[in-house]
């Protein structure tokens, strides 16, 4: 009988320092879609709210309360991640632990590396702390959250992680070797 070990998305790809970043993956936790049905948008935030003590995300934003955070990803879609899910009457919820690679980068020249990327402005001043966007990363669909000054929170479906290291790492050398 095969022994089945469950393995990362990115293992042994990450972590990697390159100059000023480091690229290292995430484990977000359970990792939950919900999406409220039409008209209940504000009881499942009020639920979320009551079960979690944060509501769901407003287009372009993320929430965060203890280790549970909700990540806007579409019209009338978040994820919520690091926690499980609490009974929401008014969404179908449904389990994506397996179905995404998160990976952090952060560092001094973390929005140099993301701008080679990401085809919107990263910069502080207009992507604050919080602030979510679904967009291209290089060749492929991404979610860039901006988790902390200098640092990005990156996630692609489990499938294109290789890819996501290569398109990181690759951007992060070229940025380096700039100096």
């Amino acid at each position: 009988m095969a022994n089945l070990v469950a393995l990362s998305p990115c293992e042994g790809l990450l972590p990697q320092t390159i100059g000023a970043v480091t690229i290292a993956e995430i484990d977000p936790g359970p990792v939950t879609a919900i999406l409220p049905f039409k008209g209940q948008d504000k009881a499942v935030g009020e639920a979320l709210k009551s079960a979690l003590g944060l509501g769901f995300p407003a287009p372009g934003r993320s929430q965060s309360k203890g280790g549970a955070r909700a990540i806007w990803v579409g019209k009338g879609e978040a994820l919520l991640m690091g926690a499980a899910c609490p009974d929401l009457a008014g969404a179908a919820c449904v389990d994506q632990s397996d179905a995404w690679c998160v990976v952090e980068i952060v560092g001094d020249r973390a929005e140099d590396v993301l701008a080679r990327l990401v085809p919107l402005d990263l910069r502080a001043s207009q992507f604050k702390r919080g602030h979510t966007a679904r967009t291209l990363l290089g060749r492929m669909t991404a979610s860039a959250t901006r988790s902390g000054a200098k640092a990005f929170e990156i996630m692609v479906f489990r499938s294109m992680a290789e890819t996501l290291v290569e398109e990181l790492t690759r951007a992060a050398g070229a940025v380096a070797a700039r100096g």
